[in-house]
């Protein structure tokens, strides 16, 4: 039998935490919840968590520095963020600071459980390929060590997050292929739906920001237009 994940949540409002738990334990989650910012960091230091949903604003310590100080003791497990902030600048400092996702509030309790199993779903593929694929690609400057989850443009390393790693690795494996962002939410996040092709916009605009000479004239990932995207190594004419 497998061994149940295990959730951390952090969160203040005591009706969302109960909700959390309810819908997460009847998937078979094994669920610890920390009501304020100081008591999920001491959770969160005990390890061995499986993936963590975190609340922004929060008594004592934000969820963006919790999720900071996570990513500081693993680039690997699935953060996912829920807040009543809804802002475009607030969403991508998370993404930027390695939440996997962000959900704003109010949500739907099915639509999060989803995305946490739709997290799990990715995170055991990408485990799969990585075992089938594991040689270093090399496109021009760039190069990504699927095993080491390593990047490097010019042989000097690109920091980029778990989920940006996820989806430069997938564009990396299919070059020359035309994506729509649907297809890129499928296979890249897990999810089978429309209404968040912006987290993929999102995403490409800071991975060309990081890999690209010129991001407004990208040579590696390329709009298609009226189609989506496609990762190329060559140069352009």
């Amino acid at each position: 039998m497998n061994q149940a994940k295990k959730l951390l949540i952090v969160e203040d409002d005591e009706n969302i935490a109960e909700l959390l738990q309810l819908h997460l334990r009847k998937e078979g989650f094994d669920i610890t919840h920390a009501a304020d910012g100081n008591t999920g960091m001491e959770k969160l230091r005990q390890g061995g968590w499986d993936a963590l949903i975190l609340d922004l604003m929060l008594p004592g310590v934000d969820g963006l520095e919790i999720c900071r100080f996570a990513r500081t003791m693993t680039r690997y497990t699935p953060i996912v963020i829920i807040s009543a902030r809804s802002g475009e600048t607030q969403r991508v400092l998370g993404l930027e600071l390695g939440a996997d996702d962000y959900l704003p509030k109010p949500f739907s309790m099915l639509e999060l459980v989803a995305r946490v199993k739709a997290l799990f779903r990715r995170q055991e593929a990408m485990s799969r390929n990585l075992r089938l694929d594991a040689g270093v690609l090399t496109f021009d400057t760039l190069s990504i060590d699927p095993l080491a989850r390593m990047v490097q443009l010019n042989q000097q390393a690109v920091d980029l997050t778990p989920r940006e790693f996820d989806l430069l690795y997938f564009f990396a494996r299919n070059p020359d292929t035309v994506f729509s962002r649907l297809n890129l939410l499928n296979e890249v996040w897990g999810y089978e739906h429309e209404g968040y092709e912006h987290t993929v916009n999102t995403h490409i605009n800071r991975l060309r920001i990081k890999i690209e000479d010129n991001p407004a004239e990208p040579n590696f990932i390329r709009t298609v237009w009226g189609k989506g995207y496609k990762f190329t190594a060559r140069a352009r004419e």
